[in-house]
């Protein structure tokens, strides 16, 4: 089993001014003109897509969307992040948002992208900050979509690695669960395209007249488009989709080059019709009912988007099953053929990168990078599938690597999987973060109903034992298991208790215990508790402390704490570590949370509008994977709401509906 992504094959040599410059092996062609690489970006595409006077007249709340077909070495999205900053910062429109899409079937090896960067960095210092940036969160090379934000200058970059054709028929705006087969729809969302694939005669697969549908289905009017090439077949195949073409005068050696554009009189009927709100932007405010993980996230999302938004809870925020002392960050590993479609890994990749770039401006920190060792009591891959990975994303240490990592010296540890990006999430720091962003307003509320009219969405709140309403454009329902409570159109889950156990070893059981976090049939950590900790949990701020867990109790929804489900965890972590059995012998003095999981019977989330709505949405079912699902689910949310386009595909769109066909099927059944 291999990797579908292997990293594009490079050799070097030097362009017209002294810079070595990278030549792939897979196609024989340069990744760059060897006249200057940036100064052709700027001409070819940010030029003839007419950026400038685009960007500098864009409105309030608008996103500007860029499509790119080969993303190589970056040039193209560095020089268009460049232009952004220079005119987002003059413009009277404080809330635009530009997201960059880029497709890349080969992607560079970071050091290989390092290297072919570095003459930039002296060329023009004033890119080497954005060239830092985007080493710095470049993602795992694997098959799907990597969504990185670089929220201080309002930017997306969306790179979607593998087959850029099936990329692109999995791309889709249709934002509303619509049953409609998703690749069907005219999506028309994309406002600027760059051609920017190895010439025609070096690879023709991205020049194919499939690519040209798809770039037909997401234009709208006034979408334009530009390339170095001029051959035939790309003449042909703008023309066939209804594009009018241009040639102009080419850059360095290349004669001419290619523009083209979509107009309104080349559209039907039908396509005006699904375009027409393209260009306008009516949702500035949201209310967001529940203050966990899931409502958090979703703040968040919307807030980097300008979206004023309130958060409303029964009690306080990460009152419920995301408020435990900590949480661990390791995904349950899929064969890497599946990866594209695994929600948990995409989250988790996501969530990685998230959570340490909120480390940045934490006071306390959210995110500790500790790694993860899983002993594979519950895997469903091998140790031969997980070596298909990326290395940085998961490989097996032999055995003296894990006993050393795990602290457990007594027992065979040879199967396992190491999970480098993993880690302890701190709830409290990340709420503590999130609340504090001056575009969000926590409010304490019981939420008995929603409605919503052409123009508002309204909850009817009891607030200080008085009944009140607020109102937004959008409502998000995020209250877990409590959902369908709040609205009957969303799915009644399963609900599923798990208790977390934690207590404060003496100083011998230091020496003895896992010092790392471990995943078997359950999960163990230590951590050091934080100021700020012990509001939430009994726990001894600046104390070593065990935690492990959790149980799984099903229909069952008491959230008292049970010393039976002290025992079972205890007896977890003993089952998978036996040299313990001597080591912690009883429960008593033990700390407990539990919390209510809520369930689907495909064990997906919901995500998205609920049906005959317009206003109303839900971001709820997340189980016991909040942290690593709700992240990019809100990602995901937030552009359904927007109108843009999501991170994930099309497929995976329509899994996560509040409103499939699967959660018709009693759960009795399942």
């Amino acid at each position: 089993m291999q990797n579908p992504i292997q990293p594009a094959q490079i050799q070097w040599r030097e362009d017209d001014n002294g810079n070595t410059v990278p030549v792939s092996k897979n196609f024989g062609d340069v990744y760059f003109s060897l006249v200057d690489g940036l100064t052709e970006s700027r001409y070819v595409f940010i030029e003839h897509n007419q950026l400038p006077q685009r960007f500098a007249n864009l409105k309030d709340y608008q996103t500007f969307i860029i499509a790119e077909l080969g993303f190589g070495t970056g040039l193209n999205f560095f020089a268009t992040w460049q232009l952004w900053n220079q005119l987002k910062n003059q413009a009277k429109a404080h809330h635009t948002h530009l997201h960059f899409i880029s497709f890349e079937k080969f992607p560079l090896s970071k050091a290989d992208l390092q290297k072919a960067l570095v003459s930039w960095t002296t060329k023009e210092p004033e890119l080497a900050p954005l060239i830092e940036k985007l080493l710095a969160a470049y993602p795992t090379l694997i098959e799907g979509c990597h969504r990185l934000n670089f929220e201080e200058d309002n930017l997306t970059l969306d790179l979607w690695l593998g087959d850029a054709n099936d990329n692109l028929a999995k791309l889709s705006s249709n934002n509303h669960n619509s049953k409609t087969p998703l690749h069907t729809l005219q999506d028309g969302k994309i406002d600027a395209w760059f051609l920017d694939g190895f010439a025609p005669a070096c690879n023709e697969s991205l020049w194919a007249e499939q690519i040209f549908t798809q770039i037909s289905r997401l234009s709208k009017p006034t979408t334009t488009a530009a390339t170095f090439s001029c051959a035939g077949v790309v003449k042909r195949g703008f023309k066939h989709i209804g594009f009018d073409i241009a040639k102009v005068k080419g850059f360095g050696r290349k004669r001419e080059m290619l523009t083209a554009e979509l107009t309104q009189r080349n559209l039907v009927p039908t396509d005006i019709k699904n375009t027409a709100k393209a260009d306008t932007q009516k949702v500035k405010t949201a209310l967001i009912i529940g203050a966990g993980v899931s409502g958090l996230m979703a703040a968040r999302a919307l807030t980097n988007r300008g979206i004023q938004v309130t958060l409303v809870d029964k009690t306080a925020p990460l009152a419920g099953a995301s408020g435990n002392p900590r949480g661990l960050l390791a995904p349950k590993m899929t064969p890497i053929h599946h990866v594209a479609e695994h929600l948990h890994s995409i989250g988790y990749l996501y969530s990685a990168r998230l959570y340490q770039t909120m480390n940045r401006t934490a006071t306390t920190p959210i995110f500790e990078a500790t790694g993860v060792l899983d002993l594979l009591a519950k895997a469903n891959v091998s140790a031969e599938q997980i070596n298909a990975y990326p290395h940085n994303f998961a490989h097996v240490l032999d055995h003296t690597e894990a006993q050393h990592y795990a602290g457990i010296y007594k027992q065979d540890l040879s199967t396992n999987q190491f999970l480098p990006q993993g880690g302890l999430i701190n709830p409290q720091a990340l709420a503590n973060q999130v609340l504090a962003n001056p575009l969000i307003t926590f409010q304490q509320a019981e939420v008995l109903s929603v409605n919503e009219s052409a123009d508002i969405a309204t909850a009817s709140c009891i607030i200080n034992n008085k009944n009140a309403n607020l109102q937004a454009d959008n409502i998000i329902i995020c209250t877990a298991d409590k959902s369908c409570l709040v609205d009957k159109r969303i799915f009644d889950f399963r609900k599923i208790r798990g208790q977390v156990s934690w207590f404060t070893p003496t100083d011998k059981q230091l020496k003895k215990l896992p010092k790392n976090p471990l995943k078997y049939g359950g999960y163990c950590t230590q951590f050091i508790p934080k100021v700020g900790d012990d509001k939430a949990n009994k726990v001894a701020v600046g104390t070593p402390t065990l935690l492990m867990g959790a149980s799984f109790v099903r229909n069952d929804s008491d959230t008292n704490a049970r010393d039976e489900e002290h025992d079972i965890n205890l007896k977890k972590l003993i089952s998978a570590m036996p040299e313990l059995s001597d080591v912690v012998t009883s429960t008593k003095g033990w700390q407990a949370r539990a919390g209510i999981r809520s369930q689907t019977p495909d064990y997906h989330p919901l995500v998205g509008l609920l049906t005959n709505s317009k206003k109303i949405w839900t971001l709820s079912g997340m189980g016991a994977k909040g942290y690593a699902y709700a992240p990019i689910c809100s990602e995901a949310l937030a552009d359904m709401i927007m109108e843009t386009i999501p991170p994930l595909s099309a497929q995976m769109i329509a899994k996560l509906s509040p409103n499939r066909d699967r959660l018709q099927q009693p759960l009795s059944e399942v």
